[in-house]
């Protein structure tokens, strides 16, 4: 007569086992040092060891636009496609964007060249270990003094110092937010509405210098992903939109220039039923000793009332951690989740708990985070997905 299998404990996914951003060698926060050593700006090394120098770098960041979805759409972006050879100095691989994989922590990573343990963007929202209240990063709520969240110079401001010709050309309304000052000011701001013109000036930019430094931007692929997913005509319409973008910058190269196109992290959907979404403002067992939910639906900061810490990772690691990484501060600390350095002031902003996806499934807060909750496209963790970001090259 056969047995009946034996009951058996469920696998937890250990904190050590997620696979860690290349940070020193191949992460968002070694681009721009290894561009500004290549043109001899003082102080820098040239840290992503594929690269070849140029007098003109020029770096195209579409928000939301990861290796992964490039991959698998060649129709949709067949430019785009074409150039993943090249990906890397010529490598065909990619690079990760740090952790979390979330435009804040990216953006401050490409700007400042630091890891998030550093630079103190460590999320999308994260206490403030003075004040105790969420501050959303990407919104800048409720304000905080920019220099003192973020003090830190720019590779921007210190290769303009160095007399590169430095400048960032984007949508007119970043020019005076606190994140763009504080991880991609330094040189000129140019405001440009249309994505046709900000490729136009950012060739031009490029050409106004021996030795340039042009930073653009373009967020609406992100967007879409976000309201109706990476498999719907808006978002697949966007990626052919971005396409065009590129190629147009591309032919645009004045000599001796380098075209680095990339992205701040990828995207995967989510469907809407109860096992991929968890509503944490409907879990009674999740939210006890928990003070504040920070962070997003795949990379959480949990911030525990004083004294519950160790109780609180108990159960989000028994509930949770056969479908995410569950990790106590030092334990993601430890696991270099954000960085081979923490500073001391960005320790207490992450979370007493750390919760990153390793599947198909999000933290929602459907009372709190109403329109975070809504979205479809979502991105955060540590997932190939979600980490890694091209870096395509264009050389003239």
């Amino acid at each position: 007569m056969a047995q009946p299998p034996a009951w058996q404990d469920p696998v937890l996914l250990a904190p050590e086992t997620a696979p860690v951003p290349e940070y020193g060698t191949g992460s968002l926060a070694d681009l721009l040092p290894t561009l500004a050593a290549g043109q001899g700006v003082p102080g820098f090394e040239a840290t992503i060891a594929e690269l070849t120098p140029a007098d003109r770098n020029c770096v195209l960041l579409i928000d939301g636009l990861g290796w992964e979805q490039i991959k698998a759409h060649p129709d949709e972006a067949p430019f785009l496609h074409s150039l993943l050879p090249t990906s890397r100095g010529g490598t065909g691989r990619p690079l990760t964007s740090g952790f979390p994989s979330t435009t804040a922590t990216s953006l401050a990573s490409v700007g400042t060249g630091l890891a998030p343990g550093e630079h103190g963007l460590p999320g999308y929202t994260v206490r403030n270990p003075e004040t105790g209240a969420l501050m959303n990063q990407l919104r800048w709520k409720p304000w905080t003094a920019p220099k003192v969240w973020q003090p830190y110079p720019t590779v921007f401001a210190l290769a303009d110092a160095a007399g590169v010709r430095t400048a960032q050309v984007s949508a007119p309304d970043f020019e005076q937010t606190p994140l763009t000052k504080v991880a991609l000011s330094g040189g000129s701001f140019l405001g440009r509405l249309s994505g046709e013109e900000r490729m136009d000036v950012a060739a031009e930019r490029l050409a106004a210098g021996d030795r340039s430094l042009v930073y653009t931007y373009y967020s609406e692929v992100d967007g879409q992903g976000h309201r109706f997913g990476t498999d719907s005509d808006a978002w697949r319409g966007q990626l052919m939109y971005v396409d065009g973008l590129a190629r147009r910058l591309a032919e645009q190269l004045p000599p001796r220039s380098a075209l680095y196109i990339t992205a701040d992290h990828g995207m995967i959907d989510i469907p809407f039923d109860e096992q991929s979404r968890i509503d944490f403002d409907e879990d009674w067992e999740l939210g006890a000793g928990v003070a504040l939910l920070g962070g997003e639906g795949r990379a959480r900061h949990v911030y525990a009332v004083p004294g519950a810490e160790a109780d609180v990772l108990t159960v989000w690691r028994e509930v949770l951690g056969e479908q995410f990484w569950v990790a106590s501060r030092d334990e993601a600390i430890a696991a270099g989740w954000f960085g081979p350095r923490i500073d001391e002031r960005v320790y207490g902003r992450i979370g007493d708990v750390v919760a990153a996806a390793h599947d198909d499934v999000v933290i929602t807060a459907s009372v709190n985070e109403p329109h975070e909750s809504r979205m479809v496209g979502m991105h955060g963790s540590l997932t190939p997905v979600e980490q890694l970001v091209p870096l395509l090259e264009v050389r003239s």
